[in-house]
């Protein structure tokens, strides 16, 4: 997730209400919830073409270019078979496609540049990222998303019983593989 190497957990500085299990309030459409994820900052103050990097090889299984809320949801497997799954939101200059082998060598996108960040809002200068325990749900394309082929459950999440029903928490999650 740094600019040409994988940040270790400790190094990861997270936005001020970007802490996993975050409570957030209530907006027009979303109803109050806990953070499924982790928001991070950008590790650099690059704004053309900071790189964002998958925490694990995998496969990507899900694709949303489409704006602010732009993702990208990738199946992985460790050695003994255990899948989870990571969701990469807020990103943009995304380089792969559904189906597509990844690993953390290799970018997947990036954050948002400033012009981005100037037409969709500058509360999106981070990458926020999800860690499933369960697979993501499955969901019909549409002709404006046409790989996004799942969504996470981050508006799903009212209790802690739900939040740990469906994520991990990230920080813990990397520190522990």
């Amino acid at each position: 997730m740094g600019a040409d190497r994988q940040l270790s957990p400790d190094e990861i500085k997270l936005t001020k209400i970007g802490d996993f299990g975050h409570p957030r309030k209530a907006r027009p459409g979303i109803p109050a919830h806990l953070h499924a994820g982790i928001d991070i900052r950008r590790p650099q103050p690059n704004y053309d073409n900071e790189p964002v990097f998958t925490i694990y090889s995998g496969r990507v299984i899900s694709l949303r270019n489409d704006g602010p809320f732009a993702q990208i949801i990738i199946e992985h497997q460790f050695p003994d078979g255990q899948k989870f799954w990571s969701a990469y939101e807020h990103v943009a200059g995304i380089c792969v496609e559904v189906g597509d082998t990844v690993s953390p060598e290799n970018p997947i996108a990036r954050f948002m540049n400033k012009g981005e960040l100037d037409r969709f809002g500058w509360q999106f200068d981070h990458l926020h990222l999800e860690i499933l325990k369960i697979p993501p749900r499955p969901i019909i394309p549409k002709d404006n998303t046409p790989q996004r082929c799942f969504m996470t459950y981050n508006l799903e999440c009212y209790s802690w019983e739900d939040l740990e029903k469906y994520y991990y928490n990230p920080v813990e999650f990397m520190r522990r593989y």
